[in-house]
């Protein structure tokens, strides 16, 4: 397969998500180069210039809402095209403001594999899409807060609710249970350093 454009950049955090979605899509003839975070993200931008970023949206130092502004307020990267994977941020209000910042998809984990090849392909091939402008500095930072806010709401509500629920489980189902609570409060340090990050933006504002 000849392909005639520049590597998919596949930015995620889990090892064997990010493993997994690289397997796939060179399984499929498409060259690709991984990035762990935002930052690393950059990275490899600087270095190579790809034909269309795959990123998830929760990650550490700096996420994808972010990664996605910021590719998007660069004259040197705001053509690149950007799928979104999320298995946090699906509410139609999350959807939404991933669109709002040029976004081409948006695609809930699990990531069905064939959809996401179609998507890929589909991106690829078509003419590229004049994008919108990206948002404001402050529209942006208005947005991204709300968001965390309310991922950190829902998470914190998460959390209660299976603390609570583990004192009445019988002990063969607790590992279970307490493997999501660990994943939860996980996500919930990561969103809470996130927002505590873009406090400090705001207030120097």
């Amino acid at each position: 397969m000849n392909i005639p454009y520049g590597p998919i950049l596949v930015v995620e955090d889990v090892p064997n998500i990010q493993e997994l979605l690289a397997v796939t899509l060179r399984f499929k003839g498409y060259p690709v180069v991984t990035a762990s975070n935002g930052q690393e993200a950059l990275e490899r931008i600087s270095e190579e210039y790809p034909s269309l970023v795959v990123t998830d949206i929760l990650m550490p130092r700096m996420d994808g809402f972010a990664l996605a502004q910021t590719l998007r307020t660069d004259p040197k990267t705001n053509q690149i095209p950007v799928i979104f994977l999320s298995a946090t941020y699906v509410t139609p209000e999350d959807k939404d403001f991933a669109l709002s910042l040029g976004a081409v998809h948006f695609l809930e984990k699990p990531v069905d594999t064939e959809e996401l090849l179609l998507t890929i392909a589909e991106v690829l091939t078509q003419d590229p899409v004049t994008a919108p402008p990206p948002l404001g500095e402050k529209e942006f930072y208005q947005g991204y807060r709300e968001r965390l806010e309310s991922k950190l709401k829902h998470k914190n509500t998460q959390i209660t609710r299976t603390e609570r629920l583990l004192k009445t489980l019988p002990d063969e189902q607790k590992p279970a249970f307490e493997a999501l609570l660990i994943e939860a409060r996980s996500h919930r340090e990561e969103i809470q350093r996130e927002l505590d990050d873009l406090y400090r933006i705001i207030s120097k504002q």
